[in-house]
């Protein structure tokens, strides 16, 4: 298998597993703004690039300071937890079609916002620096060319899930109702406080 088609196919199967940034996107997504689900996408896809880049590299062995995994499972945990509270709140006093200009996030911003809930999640690079390592035991990555191959094609799977996921939503948005709505953003919120929670926790543990 060529090692773009392995990043790519590691990269869309690693996305879809249901995570903070799916419950984001989903939410963003059913509120009307596709262009801000695809850049949640784009974000979460530069940073498992990068993270694919790091583990490949050895940096996830830096997760073995304390504090530094510490410190980082503290602030992906706040980082959710606001998303998830802001979430619950827009659930309870938004309805369709009444959103605050704020409240419906510009690409950009979504951008920024799926940045920095990816990037402080330090579970991520650990994955990839296990995928990294069972690679390279396989005799599949040989080379800083194919790394980089290997990291282009793993930020173009999570994309592409994304933007499928994303356009699919959109396809039923129509027939999403105020009450439907409202529950996503119920079940989205309350799903990002989990995950915030789950990984406050195995920080505090692991420290």
């Amino acid at each position: 298998m060529h090692v773009v088609a392995l990043g790519f196919g590691l990269g869309f199967v690693v996305a879809a597993a249901i995570g903070p940034i799916s419950l984001l996107c989903i939410r963003t997504v059913l509120r009307g703004a596709l262009a801000s689900g695809i850049a949640i996408g784009a974000g979460a896809a530069v940073i498992d690039a990068t993270y694919a880049l790091l583990g490949a590299i050895g940096a996830g062995r830096l997760l073995e300071v304390d504090a530094l995994r510490l410190a980082l499972g503290l602030t992906g945990a706040c980082v959710l937890a606001l998303l998830g509270a802001r979430t619950l709140w827009s659930a309870f006093r938004v309805r369709l079609g009444g959103e605050a200009a704020e409240e419906v996030a510009s690409p950009g911003r979504a951008f920024l916002t799926s940045l920095a809930a990816t990037a402080s999640n330090p579970t991520t690079i650990l994955s990839w620096a296990a995928v990294f390592a069972a690679a390279s035991t396989a005799s599949a990555v040989d080379g800083t060319g194919e790394t980089l191959l290997l990291c282009l094609g793993v930020g173009s799977g999570t994309l592409t899930w994304f933007t499928t996921l994303s356009l699919g939503l959109t396809a039923i948005r129509a027939r999403v109702g105020d009450r439907l709505l409202q529950a996503v953003d119920v079940g989205s919120g309350l799903g990002l406080l989990l995950f915030s929670g789950a990984l406050g926790v195995r920080a505090a543990r692991d420290a």
